[in-house]
């Protein structure tokens, strides 16, 4: 059951091993800024894993003592049942609070999917063709490149709309250079980064490969208030989680003073010179080292691994919020085919097909965030938080699906109660 997850769907702005080549050296057993161990004696635990499940729970336990985090999450379903819910605290220090199978932690690219889901909806109600061209839907300016023109709500899904960032850079991640090139004052908007991005020449041709975009989801985020006459978290809230059952689902903020009620803390060992204001002041990553704020539609949302797993019932089978159509939709090749491994991007999602059953899966990654969640055949399904991210010196973050799929073999009696209407 191996998924062979590509590197490259990770939210930041470089591949993960570019960007660890770039970033500070990692401290593992300290929480930065403080000179308190991170460490505690042993992983404290909240929340539900029946003894039969007993393997996934010691699957997270050992790694995140292995890369020293202080806090996670794990949920599972098997058919549409939760039947394990449960938070992980590893750490001394009070500036880390307690936290339980309901804390919100910030999802990264775990976002995108969710767009996704709202482009379809929308399409299904009538509101959007998904072949429409994104310049004419949001009046974006062709001079510099007529080729964007070419550029579809298709192919910003599909992350084929040509933008490439490791040719140009992941505009999501260039907060100072837009800001000095168009002249304009720190914190930039999503508004100054689509001037900045449409003043310049595209990567490739629309629709002839594939490369990772925030930026196409970000226009996905617009699309969604241009065409629906909502904002864009309204709309995810009221015509996607409301009636997915989902209620505590909500778009982060960049500094910490802004977190929500029940959002964990961020660790890293990286420092960033802020993108709040002009002071030039060095500030931990996760808090100020990049604009959550702009980030929201591709990286910006926060969740619980509960309201993750009951999130992905909506690809499960048609409701109230997809019909068939739409489903397949999200689990369609694009124009570009397969990769050589088998798998192929979906609408906000990672796809491979296996014996009666497609497989979807999908990582998220910034300063102080690393997430993962799969559905797998055999109706499991399961989602990952964690408050630190792979840094220079750490253990690999990638071993986290092979370990979990393991274990999936060596259960011989799956629980049969259903946690959500304890957490939901």
């Amino acid at each position: 059951m191996t998924i062979n997850k590509p590197r490259t769907s990770m939210s930041t702005g470089l591949s993960r091993r570019r960007f660890l080549a770039t970033s500070a050296a990692t401290v593992p057993a300290l929480v930065l800024g403080t000179s308190h161990p991170a460490l505690a004696a042993t992983v404290q635990t909240a929340g539900v894993a029946p003894a039969a499940l007993a393997g996934f729970d010691n699957v997270i336990k050992t790694y995140i003592v292995e890369r020293a985090i202080s806090c996670a999450q794990l949920a599972i379903t098997k058919d549409g049942k939760l039947v394990l819910a449960r938070a992980y605290r590893y750490s001394d220090d009070p500036a880390v609070p307690t936290l339980g199978p309901t804390s919100l932690f910030r999802i990264a690219s775990l976002s995108k999917h969710i767009t996704a889901v709202a482009i379809m909806r929308l399409a299904q109600d009538g509101k959007l063709n998904l072949g429409t061209s994104v310049a004419s839907l949001l009046g974006l300016p062709t001079t510099a490149d007529p080729r964007l023109a070419n550029v579809t709500v298709w192919r910003l899904l599909q992350h084929t709309g040509g933008w490439d960032r490791d040719l140009s850079g992941d505009y999501l991640y260039l907060d100072h250079t837009i800001a000095r090139s168009l002249g304009v004052p720190l914190p930039i908007t999503r508004e100054h980064i689509v001037q900045y991005a449409c003043a310049r020449p595209l990567d490739f041709t629309p629709g002839s490969r594939y490369a990772y975009s925030n930026y196409g989801y970000l226009l996905l985020g617009m699309i969604v208030e241009k065409v629906s006459g909502m904002t864009y978290e309204a709309y995810i809230q009221q015509k996607i989680l409301a009636p997915a059952g989902i209620t505590r689902m909500r778009l982060g903020h960049t500094l910490k003073a802004q977190a929500a009620p029940g959002e964990i803390v961020y660790e890293s060992a990286q420092t960033s010179t802020t993108v709040t204001d002009a002071s030039g002041a060095t500030v931990q990553a996760p808090y100020g080292g990049f604009s959550m704020e702009n980030r929201g539609p591709g990286g910006g949302w926060l969740a619980s691994a509960v309201d993750l797993v009951r999130f992905a019932r909506i690809l499960d089978a048609p409701g109230t919020v997809l019909n068939a159509t739409s489903i397949s939709r999200m689990v369609a090749q694009p124009e570009t085919g397969v990769t050589e491994s088998g798998s192929w991007y979906g609408a906000g999602l990672w796809v491979r097909q296996v014996t009666g059953h497609l497989n979807t899966w999908h990582s998220g990654g910034l300063p102080g965030t690393y997430t993962y969640t799969a559905r797998l055949q055999n109706g499991f399904t399961y989602a990952a938080l964690f408050n630190r991210n792979e840094e220079s010196g750490s253990p690999d973050f990638d071993v986290l699906s092979p370990r979990i799929n393991a274990e999936i073999g060596k259960v011989t009696s799956w629980p049969t109660t259903d946690l959500f209407p304890r957490y939901l």
